[in-house]
């Protein structure tokens, strides 16, 4: 069950799979195994495991800028040879002619080459490109927080969706009881109707009951086939594959007192610290973009035409080929001065981005705190219920036995025995679903500090 920790399941959780798979030649199902598999099979949680793979890929990408860049170039032209004094600003429609004016308007070409190659390496940046490294490296930390956020969020679900199973399945359990009650009774009333020993509208009143009875089972029936449903939209298998075992969960879990998890370790609380964490991560890489660029760079490139200095032009291959070379090695400082304001009005918006992430993240660990103190009130609470409804239950079935004994001296109406049967049918409904309620309060709990594993440890405990 160790596996189950958030640190492990975030780096690898898809171990499980051979583990944990749930098909429809399991006899049952536990709630241990459908949490386990809905945290490694969910679609959601696959999704967001590829996004980690994605965001890991990034890292590689921002630290290729760490290698030297080589740029090729090879070209063939044919173009007039005319050249002129003066000054172009610069922009990308005049191609550039080099070479002596000749002082000719000639539309005669002739052939022009040229390769070359351009290395160029950045040995020093003053930390900009580790600070980018960093804005991808919090990236990755963000998705893996989301794993798993997605990962807590599947396993409630599918908890959820379990003891919602399990409830409805109670309800069944009880309502058939209850048509069982009202069929008998309904049976011997309409043998006294009969014999003329009871009016006959005690007989339409107990067959009103009946059919009560028996839309309250059909709609418990409809409420597992909902459930399992739900389930198997979570574990992505056939709904009638599913077989839920009851027995632990229809049991009072002890009360043992669990140690607190920080809630700053709720996985809604990692990821909201990640994001803030990213934030940061750009303004360093801001703080870094003040700094000159250096680059070292070293060329060699040949170039061939078909015109000469003086004016002559070769045969009709002249230029095709280069034949002139040429290499250099220097080194280019590049230093966009106004570029500065732009930067620190960038700062001055990721300065407040990291505000705004620091109150969601202030705001996630409240809503956490008030959820832990809702689910500890709503446990104390339903733990007081369902130590109480036995004593009620046992009440209600007393009440029932008088009040059949009673209609059958002929001491009362069909009315008080209506009422008793209805209610010890709800009583007997109560009476389970007050343990499922602890369970679920308990789910709760484990789900606002963000770890199920105590949770699946005790309904293991349980059986």
């Amino acid at each position: 069950m160790d596996f189950l920790r958030k640190g492990r399941l975030m780096r690898n959780p898809l171990f499980l799979i051979p583990l944990l798979f749930c098909v429809p030649g399991y006899s049952q199902l536990t709630l241990e195994r459908a949490v386990h598999q809905a945290m490694s099979q969910y679609p959601a949680v696959r999704a967001s495991l590829q996004q980690v793979s994605a965001a890991a890929a990034g890292i590689n990408l921002a630290r290729t800028s760490y290698l030297p860049r080589a740029d090729f170039l090879g070209q063939v032209n044919r173009a007039t040879h005319n050249n002129i004094f003066g000054m172009l600003l610069s922009q990308s429609v005049i191609s550039p002619i080099s070479g002596p004016v000749l002082g000719t308007n000639s539309h005669e070409s002739v052939w022009g080459s040229g390769v070359g190659v351009l290395v160029s390496w950045e040995p020093f940046d003053f930390g900009l490109r580790r600070a980018n490294v960093g804005i991808a490296e919090s990236a990755r930390n963000i998705a893996n927080a989301q794993v798993a956020v997605t990962q807590l969020q599947a396993g409630i679900a599918a908890a959820d969706a379990y003891l919602t199973i399990v409830a409805a399945q109670q309800t069944v359990v009880a309502a058939r009881a209850g048509v069982e009650r009202a069929r008998v009774l309904n049976q011997s009333i309409e043998t006294l109707v009969k014999n003329e020993l009871r009016p006959g509208a005690e007989a339409s009143r107990s067959r009103a009951e009946l059919a009560l009875a028996e839309t309250q089972l059909i709609q418990g029936e409809q409420a597992v086939d909902v459930g399992r449903a739900a389930l198997a939209q979570v574990l992505g298998v056939p709904p009638q594959s599913i077989t839920v075992e009851s027995e632990s969960l229809l049991k009072l879990p002890p009360e043992i007192p669990g140690e607190a998890a920080a809630i700053s370790q709720h996985p809604l609380a990692m990821a909201q610290s990640a994001a803030i964490e990213e934030v940061k991560a750009r303004e360093k890489a801001l703080d870094r973009s003040y700094y000159p660029r250096f680059n070292l760079e070293g060329t060699t490139y040949a170039r061939g035409t078909g015109i000469q200095a003086t004016g002559m032009t070769g045969g009709a291959a002249s230029g095709l080929g280069p034949n002139i070379q040429n290499w250099g090695v220097g080194v280019c400082v590049t230093f966009a001065a106004f570029d500065i304001p732009s930067i620190r009005a960038r700062k001055q918006i990721e300065h407040y981005r990291e505000l705004a992430e620091t109150a969601r993240y202030d705001q996630v660990l409240q809503d956490l705190n008030g959820q832990v103190e809702k689910a500890k009130a709503t446990l104390a609470g339903t733990r007081r219920v369902a130590q109480n409804l036995p004593i009620q239950l046992e009440a209600a079935r007393a009440t029932e036995q008088q009040a059949s004994a009673r209609y059958k001296a002929g001491l009362t109406t069909i009315v008080e025995v209506a009422e008793a049967e209805r209610i010890l049918t709800q009583t007997e409904i109560d009476d389970a679903l007050a343990r499922l309620s602890v369970w679920r309060a308990l789910l709760a709990i484990a789900a606002a500090q963000g770890d199920l594993k105590p949770y699946v440890d005790q309904v293991s405990l349980a059986r």
